[in-house]
């Protein structure tokens, strides 16, 4: 069995497989059926197979099996990367301390790597990280609460201190509920599972405040024990606390003495003035940093400040100390405000970042509003980045707020979920584009294996086919600025191989149009200039450019160098023929005055002036054939011999013109010679004799007569045609071009005399299209004017304001004047309705709405009376009959709108 029944067999089982994909008439059937098989799932290897057989019938329905190929082999591509970075996410969830760097860096890293994150199992893994570093942050942010809660349970026991001791034991009993409340939401934080993996600085903070509660608690409940023992036993021991007291000796009857100020001791002056330096020198970066609004450095030279002063302070004067203090006062309040409008800007940015998300109506009542977001994925990502840096840029101004840092935080991440899905489709879409350029490559290279020259020497094709190429290059779908840089480089490589056949050809062109330059400019330097040699130069140059293409740029500078040479030695000869008419002849001048003088005349508005013009040109611009007509009547014109006549002029006549005209006789020669022509009439040419004529060769006939036509002219069986050999006779172009011949008896045409110059042609043509522009104005004006005058007189009932006939035009006959003026003149009677209608129709203008029914009845009524002559012929009377009607203002509309139209025809 052969190669090619085995290949037959082969194509009728994937036809049957396919259920008659390869044997569908259209491309259409071909592509649904290919796309019903593989609605069924089939194997891979039978996809393989019927796309190798069927892409070199039809690339359509192929293109279905290649995106199915391709759709598989991407999905198994992606089940490695999936299966390799699952197993990385279930390692980073093993850890019993998670870093969520670690956890936001897998995510990253397998969007750029194409992981289907989309899919399980890593859909899965994504949620359960996510969850994670939720669980994460909620702790840590749940760290931050706990120790401000500490700080003002310690700040309400602090108060307590500068009240009644009454007062504090009246709040102790809420105390001693909340302090334990706040240990046990502590110890909750150190039992939670993800309490590993929060960041380091975590358990110091909460640490440090359950220990500062601690101290301030156990001082507090001590100190309100002695007090209520004190007040219980006049001789026990005070409270340490001053205003308890206080409060207490005043209970007791004891008088309350200030408490005595301190004597400071003696200190070395060397020493105090070390301390007062240093003091000051703190004291003088403080201020410095609060004169130029700096908030995180004035808290850090306040802080150093009180540092000096704990260390100093007992060393210098009162004077400085006071100082210091208001200094670090002021300090504070900088640092509150500062504080509080970091708060602002933070708030700004919060509802910013939620702002990403609009709200949108629920579809149904019940369900709850849908989130969408505002921009799509790469706006959404810049707005992301903007807020972020102006956060960063808040936080280094002032002391950070963990609670709207989180809310911040909340927004941001919700909205970078539209900017992951975005940089996945991204990635996708750059995976897709990626093959679809490497096949495009391994496609150009096959191409260019096979054509190695153009086929049937069609370089056209050729380039075409290349061009196509370079086309889906460049609309083959975005690639990363890396990925475009690593395939740059191999696509110019495997393009320029498929161009080399093409640019050796393009070489040679350009040397032969090179070649054909120069002999063009050879050809145009020379002083006769051969009109045939550069034709086929020019078709020579068509033909290459033709068969060859280049660049069109550099083709048509090619072209203009070709060009230059040939149109420049036709400049000069055009320059020559230019000055050799330059000089206007007489007929010229005549012309051209005559045409200046109908300008003025149309300028002036006077019909007969410009009636008169007109004539004038006419008689200017027929003044060389009078000449000539005067020039003949002057005297005998010798007869020009048939050696000199014009080749247009010697055409064969009849048998019996050229019998009398070889040989005429002497006398008719003497009275040709004594005879002169009759005035204005212009010498005819003689006839040249006939050298050769065919006779009638049938038995019986003359062969000196030619032989009767068997029809006469083009149309010689019809009734009344001319004859074809009317106009034959004699001289059968003697009485003008079109005496005679095919088209019978046509008037001779005008002999005009020579050709006017360019300058007079252009005058006398723009001056008589001038003046029957002014005419036809001028017309309609007096017919306007006209049926102005004529609505008047209707009006008043006058005839003598009817116009003359003159002024309506030659369509007003005297009869229909008269008939006009006699209905003006009559008493009103009759109804117009039925006129108006039917001289609306003849003008065959468009009748009023509310008419428009009755017009269609009288077109009706017309339809039955077709002997009756129509509105086109009797509209002069129908315009007496509505004029012979009271005047109405509509009417008169009308009829002057029908008038109007009537009177131009």
């Amino acid at each position: 069995m052969t190669q090619a029944t085995l290949k037959t067999h082969d194509t009728q089982a994937l036809d049957t497989l396919t259920g008659g994909a390869f044997s569908a008439a259209t491309s259409g059937e071909r592509a649904s059926r290919v796309r019903d098989w593989l609605a069924s799932n089939p194997a891979t290897e039978q996809m393989q197979e019927v796309f190798r057989e069927l892409s070199g019938r039809d690339k359509g329905a192929a293109k279905l099996l290649r995106e199915r190929l391709d759709e598989i082999k991407r999905s198994k591509g992606q089940e490695v990367i999936a299966a390799e970075w699952a197993e990385k996410a279930q390692s980073l969830l093993a850890l019993p301390k998670l870093n969520i760097a670690d956890a936001m860096a897998w995510q990253r890293d397998a969007a750029k790597a194409g992981a289907p994150l989309s899919r399980e199992p890593l859909a899965g893994m994504k949620a359960q990280l996510a969850d994670r570093i939720k669980g994460i942050e909620d702790l840590q942010h749940r760290v931050q609460v706990q120790r401000e809660a500490a700080v003002l349970l310690a700040q309400r026991i602090e108060v307590l201190s500068t009240k009644s001791w009454r007062d504090a034991q009246a709040a102790a009993e809420s105390l001693r509920v909340d302090v334990p409340d706040w240990q046990s939401q502590a110890q909750a934080l150190l039992q939670d599972p993800n309490w590993g993996s929060v960041d380091t600085k975590f358990p110091p903070l909460l640490e440090a405040s359950r220990a500062q509660l601690n101290a301030v608690w156990d001082a507090f409940s001590a100190a309100l024990s002695l007090a209520v023992a004190a007040a219980a036993d006049g001789a026990a021991p005070l409270p340490p606390v001053p205003v308890w007291a206080d409060e207490l000796r005043v209970a007791r009857g004891v008088p309350v003495d200030a408490a005595p100020k301190p004597a400071r001791p003696k200190v070395d002056p060397e020493v105090r003035a070390k301390a007062s330096a240093q003091v000051r020198e703190a004291l003088a970066k403080l201020e410095e940093e609060m004169a130029q609004g700096h908030g995180k450095a004035s808290a850090g030279a306040a802080t150093a400040l009180r540092g000096v002063l704990k260390e100093h302070g007992r060393f210098v004067d009162d004077k400085l100390e006071s100082h210091a203090q208001a200094a670090l006062n002021a300090a504070g309040e900088l640092q509150g405000w500062q504080r509080w409008r970091a708060d602002q800007l933070r708030n700004e940015l919060v509802a910013k970042a939620e702002s990403l998300f609009e709200m949108q109506a629920p579809a149904a009542e019940g369900e709850e509003p849908v989130r969408k977001p505002r921009f799509g994925g790469r706006k959404m990502q810049e707005n992301l980045r903007a807020l972020r840096e102006q956060w960063k840029q808040t936080d280094q101004g002032g002391v950070p707020n963990h609670a709207l840092w989180k809310r911040f935080d909340d927004a941001c991440n919700e909205a970078y979920k539209v900017v992951e899905a975005w940089l996945e489709k991204i990635k996708s879409e750059a995976a897709e584009h990626r093959a679809h350029r490497l096949a495009l490559i391994d496609e150009v290279k096959a191409w260019a294996a096979e054509n190695t020259t153009a086929k049937d020497g069609d370089w056209k094709g050729f380039a075409r086919i290349i061009h196509q190429f370079e086309s889906r290059w460049r609309e083959a779908g975005h690639l990363s600025e890396k990925a475009f840089a690593e395939m740059q480089p191999l696509w110019k490589q495997t393009i320029q191989a498929a161009e080399a056949p093409l640019h050796a050809v393009q070489k040679a062109s350009l040397e032969q149009r090179h070649a054909m330059i120069e002999e063009a400019k050879v050809l145009g330097a020379a002083p006769q200039l051969r009109i045939d040699a550069v034709k086929a130069l020019q078709q020579h140059w068509q033909a290459e450019a033709q068969r060859i293409p280049l660049d069109r740029k550099h083709e048509q500078k090619l072209w203009d160098a070709f060009r230059k040479p040939i149109d420049d030695a036709f400049n000069r000869k055009t320059e020559e023929r230019e000055k050799a008419s330059a000089a206007l002849s007489e007929r010229d001048r005549a012309v051209l005055d005559a045409s200046k003088a109908l300008e003025a005349a149309n300028a002036s508005g006077d019909a007969q002036k410009i009636k008169a013009a007109m004539a004038g040109l006419e008689a200017a611009l027929s003044g060389q054939a009078q000449a000539q007509a005067a020039v003949a009547a002057a005297g005998p014109a010798e007869p020009a011999p048939a050696t000199q006549m014009p080749p247009a002029e010697t055409e064969a006549v009849s048998p019996e013109g050229a019998a009398a005209g070889d040989a005429p006789s002497e006398t008719h020669a003497e009275a040709t010679a004594e005879t002169p022509p009759a005035p204005q009439a212009a010498p005819k040419p003689k006839a040249k004799p006939v050298v050769a004529m065919r006779g009638d060769d049938r038995p019986g006939m003359k062969k000196t007569e030619p032989a009767a036509p068997m029809r006469g002219g083009k149309f010689g069986d019809r009734k009344g045609a001319p004859s074809r050999d009317a106009g034959r006779g004699g001289d059968s172009r003697g009485d003008g071009r079109f005496g005679g011949g095919r088209f019978g008896d046509r008037p001779a045409m005008e002999d005009r005399g020579p050709r006017l110059g360019d300058a007079a042609f252009r005058a006398q043509r723009d001056a008589i299209e001038h003046a029957q522009q002014a005419l036809r104005k001028l017309a309609a004006q007096a017919h306007g004017e006209a049926l102005t005058q004529l609505m008047t007189a209707w009006e008043q009932r006058s005839p003598e304001q009817v116009p003359a006939m003159q002024e309506f035009g030659k369509s007003v006959t005297p009869a229909v004047r008269g008939a006009w003026s006699k209905a003006v003149a009559a008493a009103p009677s009759g109804d117009a309705s039925e006129s108006l209608l039917r001289l609306e129709m003849a003008a065959e203008v468009p009748t009023p709405a509310e008419h428009i029914n009755a017009r269609r009845a009288l077109q009706l009524k017309l339809l039955t009376k077709r002997n009756d002559p129509s509105p086109a012929q009797t509209w002069g009377d129908d315009a007496a009959r509505v004029l012979a009607t009271a005047h109405d203002p509509a009417n008169a509309r009308r009829l002057q709108t029908v008038l109007k139209t009537l009177l131009r025809g």
